[in-house]
């Protein structure tokens, strides 16, 4: 049996953060170049599918399907196959650091259904972590400029919220039953399907796969083509950040790799500054710092 070894739990954890907040830049240097959110969204899922499938068939039996397991994982991939569009349609239209923010009070909602709906024990704490989420938010979008802030950017960080807090407790109950590995495989297999038929491939711009992009802000006068971000957003902002995030689940617990996790928006809003000279103003670092902490006081009240 394999020894825990939390400190290299937390590693990769950190590094799965890091590499998450850097794929939000580089995914909206892909939007820009002229593919839409289903249409990323769909070669992300695709993408990670393959390579989920890969890693579990090192383990032969582990994709073993039954039929009573469908619905269950027809739902994780519907909730994965939303959570990445609203957040990639949220990016194109909001500051990322801004669209993570919101998107990372799933916590929050997780521990809110958990309590009032499972009815499982919760710390008192967490309602020091919803008023200081909510605080938070309301300084991040400065509710008081009222027309600021794209509309539908914020609606999409909101559905980003929902159903990421929908995934997670499905995941939840999907691992009691099955390795996170195949979970994810199967997972990634419905948001497949999904976006083959919301967004049938023969509409996907294939021409442009071969173009030559700006990287935009800071890099605007370096190129790439689109199928070398798309290859990142695949392998580097899908399948090895999945994959150790998974690995580090034996070593640390959940509630510690998702307060661990919460480095991802802190190294985007970074990132997002130093590449696209995306930058929030002191108030709203104020409600980010205020979010971060009711987002862990929401992690570990469960």
């Amino acid at each position: 049996m394999l020894q825990p070894r939390p400190a290299l739990g937390y590693a990769m954890v950190a590094v799965a953060a890091t590499l998450f907040g850097i794929n939000g830049t580089v995914s909206k240097v892909v939007l820009a170049s002229g593919v839409n959110s289903g249409q990323l969204t769909e070669v992300r899922c695709a993408g990670a599918l393959v390579g989920m499938t890969l890693i579990a068939l090192t383990r032969p039996g582990s994709l073993r399907l039954r039929v009573g397991e469908v619905p269950l994982l027809a739902a994780l991939g519907l909730g994965l196959a939303v959570v990445q569009w609203s957040y990639f349609y949220a990016i194109h239209r909001l500051e990322i650091g801004i669209a993570l923010l919101i998107q990372f009070v799933a916590p929050l909602l997780v521990a809110l259904w958990a309590r009032f709906v499972f009815h499982e024990a919760a710390r008192r704490r967490i309602w020091a972590a919803l008023a200081l989420s909510l605080g938070g938010l309301a300084l991040i979008v400065e509710v008081w400029h009222g027309r600021r802030l794209s509309g539908p950017g914020i609606a999409a960080c909101v559905l980003t919220a929902v159903t990421l807090a929908a995934y997670i407790l499905i995941a939840e109950r999907g691992v009691r039953k099955r390795d996170p590995i195949s979970l994810s495989a199967w997972g990634f297999f419905f948001a497949t399907a999904f976006w083959t038929v919301a967004a049938p491939w023969w509409n996907f711009p294939a021409a442009r796969v071969d173009d030559d992009v700006s990287l935009l802000g800071n890099l605007a006068s370096s190129h790439l083509p689109v199928w070398a971000l798309l290859l990142w957003v695949i392998v580097l902002g899908a399948i090895v950040p999945f994959g150790l995030i998974v690995g580090a689940l034996r070593h640390i617990s959940a509630t510690r790799a998702g307060i661990t996790a919460m480095f991802e928006p802190v190294v985007a809003i970074v990132v997002a500054w130093a590449w696209l000279a995306e930058s929030l103003d002191p108030v709203q670092l104020s409600g980010a710092t205020l979010t971060l902490l009711g987002i862990g006081l929401a992690q570990s009240a469960r």
